[in-house]
């Protein structure tokens, strides 16, 4: 079989696979893994919720074509939702690798939206060294045959839950559409076990949805020749108004949008104080997204702090160690409700 070509010699390709929990997406990345023909890969994770056991799956199928080095988790939530935190300085360092990688293939969370994830793309610390070859979306054909569309909506369900960076709370059929809408080619997966009548009902079901006709493929445990799927040349960053979304509109908000403060703060006695001065500041100065780390007193350990509008969660993370005790929250609002000083004066508790 001829090797895949490795792309131009300025960019180096993407493909963002895509699809719920359990519809196969490690899977499909072991196999390419094993069957890279010809190309050095990297692997960027972020199933959140079962973090650590999909890093630890693909780690384990290592070799010279995709070293440990060159897969990477991402366990602070879901990609589309922590992309200048998270995405882009992990994708830099894979890109600055001893050996670049040929092609980089991004497992999403189950519940990203991917269109989000492709406008990151042209951030200008990206976008001239990386294109998406193509969104590969992966759908469980029996479940979405059934209407379920997740294999395990209870799993899905509890993913949610556990992702404290999750800033969009779709239905799952929304969030199905949306990754089939944005796909370049859609596998459905477990063939085997649907039948000829469930692959049937599910392709139906998908062309229903469909803005545009795109190749269905079925697919067993992954197994699918490369060249189907690697090596598009889509350029998907570039096509992404052929891509619709129902987050598209007036909500569908561009990076330049929006503005970010530091707070720096003593250390604190009540957590439980603090996450209602958090939510005191969505709901009286619109604020976005608070995330960091608090110091507390007489404890070691550091209190992690995320909060997606009025929901606020935190946690002892790790132990303080050598580093300073110092609180620090990154707040995140659009560019007309930031007001450094009226933020400050919430978290400290200062009196109206």
């Amino acid at each position: 079989m001829t090797d895949l070509p490795k792309g131009d010699l300025t960019k180096t390709p993407v493909t963002v696979i895509t699809g719920f929990l359990g519809s196969g997406k490690t899977t499909l990345i072991r196999h390419l893994m094993q069957n890279p023909q010809g190309l050095r890969l990297a692997v960027l994770v972020n199933e959140f919720g079962t973090m650590g056991v999909d890093g630890d799956i693909l780690k384990g199928c290592a070799d010279d074509n995709c070293p440990a080095e060159n897969i990477m988790e991402l366990s602070n939530g879901c990609i589309c939702c922590t992309v200048a935190d998270d995405f882009i300085p992990t994708l830099e360092r894979l890109m600055a690798l001893p050996q670049k990688p040929d092609h980089i293939l991004i497992e999403t969370s189950g519940l990203a939206l991917p269109k989000p994830l492709l406008k990151a793309f042209d951030w200008p610390a990206i976008r001239s060294r990386i294109t998406v070859d193509g969104v590969i979306a992966l759908a469980d054909a029996e479940a979405v045959a059934a209407g379920r569309f997740a294999p395990d909506v209870a799993a899905v369900d509890a993913q949610r839950a556990a992702d404290a960076s999750l800033d969009h709370e779709t239905p799952l059929s929304e969030v199905f559409e949306d990754q089939i809408s944005c796909a370049d080619v859609i596998l459905l997966t477990k063939a085997d076990l649907a039948g000829e009548s469930g692959i049937a009902a599910a392709r139906a079901v998908i062309e229903a949805e469909l803005p545009r006709k795109l190749p269905i493929l079925t697919v067993t445990e992954g197994q699918i020749d490369a060249r189907l799927i690697l090596g598009l040349g889509a350029a998907a960053e570039d096509d992404i108004a052929a891509r619709p979304s129902h987050h598209d509109g007036a909500d569908d908000h561009e990076h330049e949008d929006f503005d970010t403060v530091v707070i720096e703060l003593p250390e604190i006695t009540d957590p439980a104080d603090l996450a209602a001065r958090i939510a005191r500041l969505a709901s009286e100065q619109n604020i976005l997204r608070v995330k960091g780390h608090v110091a507390v007193q007489g404890k070691p350990m550091r209190l992690l702090v995320q909060a997606v509008g009025a929901r606020v969660r935190h946690q002892y993370d790790r132990p303080w160690g050598d580093q300073p005790r110092i609180s620090r929250l990154v707040v995140i609002a659009e560019h007309d409700d930031v007001n450094p000083e009226a933020i400050r004066a919430v978290l400290e508790g200062v009196p109206a």
